[in-house]
This record gives structure tokens, sequence and C-alpha cells, in this order.
């Protein structure tokens, strides 16, 4: 009955836009921002590497360089479970989008408390 009550009061995300306030909500540690901001910029540059010298062993350590990086900063830092287990989808996005605004300055590595 526990696990019941549990699914149900999980909340289920209908797009990206509503997710991402979620994600940005599980990403608070610097630490943890500075790790996947590093997972994924090396997750990019494997795409462009192995696009460029047509290796496949690049494109193959991909999942590796982003999930390691992001995985790390989950278990040590942030102390929770990774968004990818259960919205495989929209996290990925998220992991880009957090990237970009990292980039940008629209994000800080840390995040200000109200």
């Amino acid at each position: 009955m526990e696990s019941c009550k549990l699914f149900m009061a999980e909340k289920k995300y209908k797009s990206l836009k509503e997710f991402y306030p979620y994600y940005l909500s599980e990403h608070t540690n610097t630490t943890s921002r500075v790790l996947h901001f590093i997972g994924t910029g090396l997750v990019v540059l494997a795409f462009f590497t192995g696009f460029m010298f047509h290796n496949w062993l690049f494109f193959l350590a991909m999942p590796v360089l982003g999930y390691g990086f992001a995985w790390i900063g989950h278990l040590f830092f942030e102390k929770n479970k990774p968004a990818t287990f259960q919205y495989p989808g929209y996290s990925l996005a998220s992991d880009f989008i957090l990237f970009y605004d990292l980039l940008s300055g629209k994000q800080g590595f840390v995040v200000k408390k109200d």
C-alpha cells in the first residue's frame, strides 16, 4: 500500500518547459553543477571529434563522459537520484539547456538561495 501512495504522489511532467524547473531544483550544489558542465562539455567535444576524425570510439565514450560526471555529482554532492532514471528524454535535454545557461551566464554555478 505504501508503494501505491508513493507512485500516486509522483508528478508526471508533460513538457520540457514544465520539467526544467524541477531539474534545476535537483541541481543546486555548486560542485555537482560544475561536474555536469564538464561532462556535457566533454560529450559535445567527443561528438565533434568523433565526427571530424570519423572515429566511432568517441561516440561510444559520450554516455560514459556525460553520465559519469553527472552521476558522481548526484551521488556524492547532491545526494539525490538522477532524473535520468525517471525522465530520460527530459533529463538529457535539460543537461544541454543547463550547459547553455551556464555558458551564457543565464544560470550561475552557485545557486542563490532565496
